[in-house]
C-alpha cells in the first residue's frame, strides 16, 4: 500500500514538537492512532512502525518527546553505558503531565487535519510510554477508545498518578503485554498492576507472552521474538478495528 509520509512540527503549549505521520494514500478519513516512543528516542526505527500501523488504514502519528530538551539522537547500534546514562535521564526528564498537556496538542493537531477521522482515536506506546498511554485513556476518555503498552515501565509507582491508580478513569479498551524477562519489571510488579487492572472498572487485557525479554518487538534487536511479536502486532490490529472501525 502506498503512503502519504510527512515530517511535521505539532504546536503544543512548550512549543513545536517535531514528529511524524503516515496514512494510506488513498480516498477518504482514516482513525488516528498516537504512537508515544520508548526510551531510545525518536527514530527511524519506531517510524517504520508508524508506517505499519498506516498500512492497515490508520493515520498514525509519532512525535519527538524529548523535544523540550533540544534535538537529542542516540545511535544505538554504538550504545556504551554512558550513552545509556544520557538515555535514562532523557527519560526521566519526563512527566506524566507533560505528556498529557502534549497529547492535548497532538489531538488539536489531528482534529486539524483533513485524513483524520473525527472523534475517537487510539494510542500505542513501548517501554517508559505504557504510563503515557494509561495516562491518555484515563484524562481523554472521551477520546482514546483504545490502546496498546509492550514491556512496560513504572506502571507501580507511589505517584497519585500512577498507572495503576487510575485504571478507574479510563473508558477504553486497553491491551498490555509484559515480558516474561524483564530486569527494568520485577514479577512482583507486573502482579501487582495485573491485581489493580483486575479490581479496577477497567476494560483490559494483561498477558505475558512466554521466553520474551524488554522489547521483544523490535526486529532490529538480539531480544526480538518473532511469533511472539507478530501475535502482539495481530492482538494490536483487532484491538483498533473493535474500537476505531
Amino acid at each position: 500500500m502506498a503512503l502519504i509520509e510527512q515530517h511535521v512540527n505539532i504546536p503544543t503549549q512548550y512549543g513545536m514538537a517535531p514528529g511524524f505521520t503516515a496514512c494510506p494514500d488513498e480516498p477518504g478519513h482514516f482513525p488516528a492512532i498516537i504512537f508515544y516512543m520508548d526510551a531510545p528516542g525518536y527514530r527511524e526505527e519506531l517510524r517504520n512502525h508508524v508506517r505499519r500501523i498506516a498500512k492497515h488504514g490508520y493515520f498514525c502519528v509519532i512525535y519527538d518527546m524529548y523535544y523540550r530538551l533540544g534535538t537529542v539522537r542516540f545511535n544505538l547500534p554504538r550504545r556504551t553505558d554512558e550513552m545509556s546514562a544520557v538515555i535514562r535521564a532523557s527519560m526521566n526528564h519526563l512527566t506524566i503531565k507533560d505528556v498529557v498537556d502534549d497529547t492535548a496538542g497532538i489531538l488539536a493537531y489531528l482534529d486539524a487535519q483533513d485524513k483524520v477521522s473525527p472523534g475517537k482515536v487510539g494510542a500505542v506506546g513501548h517501554c517508559m510510554s505504557g504510563q503515557y498511554v494509561t495516562a491518555a485513556a484515563a484524562n481523554f476518555p472521551s477520546r482514546v477508545a483504545c490502546g496498546a503498552s509492550l514491556y512496560s515501565v513504572r506502571m507501580v509507582t507511589d505517584a497519585e498518578d500512577s498507572p495503576h491508580k487510575i485504571l478507574n478513569d479510563t473508558a477504553g479498551e486497553l491491551y498490555y503485554s509484559f515480558a516474561e524477562f524483564d530486569k527494568s519489571v520485577p514479577q512482583e510488579e507486573f502482579e501487582a498492576f495485573k491485581k489493580a487492572a483486575d479490581e479496577s472498572t477497567a476494560n483490559t487485557i494483561i498477558e505475558q507472552p512466554d521466553g520474551t525479554h524488554h522489547g521483544y518487538m523490535f526486529a532490529e534487536r538480539a531480544v526480538y521474538s518473532p511469533v511472539q511479536s507478530e501475535e502482539s502486532w495481530g492482538k494490536i490490529f483487532a484491538l483498533f478495528e473493535r474500537n476505531l472501525k
